[in-house]
């Protein structure tokens, strides 16, 4: 029988790996909130329904990738392919709307059946930032810059380039869907299955299609920015300016769009040349439709996503971990009170490596290999004196130490200049 194996587009967070992706998440998480913003996490399944509604029915995530089933209730539930969706629908049966501006902080694990490539796989993770019931520019502002901040923190600022748009307001959106159906119309022979299709159903989801004869229509293509309202383009130069005023660097770019309704006004990605054709390491916009296309009450909201993986493998490694003490007994009597011992090392503020079994040198060199820093031994005789050995496992020193002045002769080991 062939070794078990990860399912496809599903991998092990090794020690390692996912102590990069840790480090990641904790400086998220200072940065938001740094910002104001509050944790909270909703369940990693829900009604289909509302990612249905939220990311429609035509989509590619709804009709291709979404893990979706039938509960034993019959119910129609999904994994969560993304945050957004759920933390409106927490605002919502939480009845939330009195708390607003309510600023969400969340990350976790999205499920998304799709190709497998480097750093997206059909599990990741995401940390995700959220402003519901703010509709002001400054809101936007932040926003992004919490973005930029967690970006810098992790030294990947300089390794991205954010890439600002427009999509005006509803009035204005319907302007230019109707601009872009005449346009696309008078070509659609030339336009792919999938693209004749959303020509009928969402023609701004064509100005995303990778195949290049859409992508040949598309450079040709009626810009957004030509059919943008007055308010829209206020509300714009409002965004900009608060940019500018902080010093955040952008790129216009007039064909990044949202293909849904609800999204309204700023749209936005980092992005970076550094991962493959799959730049984004953030991106988000303005989805001031979305609660109430859930249900809710008519809510305005913005908010942005990031790949943690993605992240992972732009940022430089985290610090290591504190090198422990290996706490190393020698006989039967030191066995049992080891674990006692360690212990008192530990609630001294040490990480403690303490081996099971074997013999002096085995645990030494099990001490090298966990990076230890110092190793107490003891054996009967050092119990009988109320004594430890402590060795230097850097300078190879050691000296013998009474048994009660441990913890404090143990204290510069914690800077590592004893």
């Amino acid at each position: 029988m062939a070794p078990l194996q990860p399912v496809r587009g599903t991998h092990d967070i090794l020690p390692e790996v996912h102590r990069a992706q840790r480090h990641v998440v904790d400086t998220a998480r200072r940065m938001a909130e740094g910002h104001g913003y509050h944790e909270m996490a909703t369940p990693i399944f829900e009604f289909t329904e509302v990612f249905a509604r939220t990311m429609g029915e035509t989509s590619d995530v709804v009709s291709k990738e979404m893990y979706s089933f039938t509960d034993r209730a019959g119910e129609g539930v999904t994994l969560r392919p993304e945050y957004t969706a759920g933390i409106c629908r927490a605002f919502i049966s939480n009845g939330l709307k009195q708390q607003v501006p309510f600023k969400a902080f969340a990350h976790g694990p999205m499920f998304r059946y799709e190709r497998p490539q480097k750093g997206r796989q059909r599990q990741f993770h995401q940390i995700d930032i959220e402003v519901i019931g703010a509709p002001e520019p400054q809101a936007d502002v932040e926003v992004i810059a919490v973005g930029a901040d967690i970006l810098a923190a992790l030294g990947v600022l300089d390794q991205t380039v954010l890439e600002l748009n427009t999509l005006g307001d509803p009035a204005s959106r319907a302007r230019y869907r109707a601009a872009l159906v005449d346009y696309f119309s008078a070509h659609e022979d030339r336009l792919s299955e999938d693209s004749r299709t959303r020509l009928k159903r969402n023609p701004l989801r064509i100005l995303d299609s990778k195949d290049p004869g859409d992508k040949a229509l598309v450079a040709e293509a009626p810009a957004f920015g030509d059919h943008l309202n007055p308010a829209s383009r206020d509300f714009f130069a409002a965004v900009r300016h608060g940019l500018d005023d902080l010093s955040i660097a952008y790129r216009l770019n007039d064909r990044l769009v949202r293909g849904l309704d609800y999204y309204t006004h700023t749209a936005f990605e980092f992005v970076t040349g550094q991962l493959g054709a799959q730049g984004a390491v953030i991106a988000g916009g303005r989805y001031d439709g979305l609660i109430e296309a859930l249900g809710g009450p008519p809510t305005p909201g913005i908010g942005w996503a990031g790949g943690i993986e993605r992240l992972a493998m732009l940022a430089a490694a985290p610090p290591p971990p504190p090198r422990p003490i290996a706490v190393i007994p020698v006989g039967p009597a030191a066995e049992r009170r080891a674990p006692m011992l360690a212990r008192e090392v530990r609630q001294a503020g040490f990480p403690v490596e303490l081996a099971f079994k074997g013999a002096v040198g085995r645990r030494l060199k099990r001490a090298d290999r966990a990076n230890a820093r110092a190793a107490v031994i003891f054996g009967d005789d050092e119990m009988a004196r109320g004594t430890v050995t402590l060795r230097d496992l850097d300078q190879g020193a050691q000296t013998e130490i009474a048994r009660d002045d441990l913890v404090r002769r143990l204290g510069p080991f914690k800077t590592g200049t004893p």
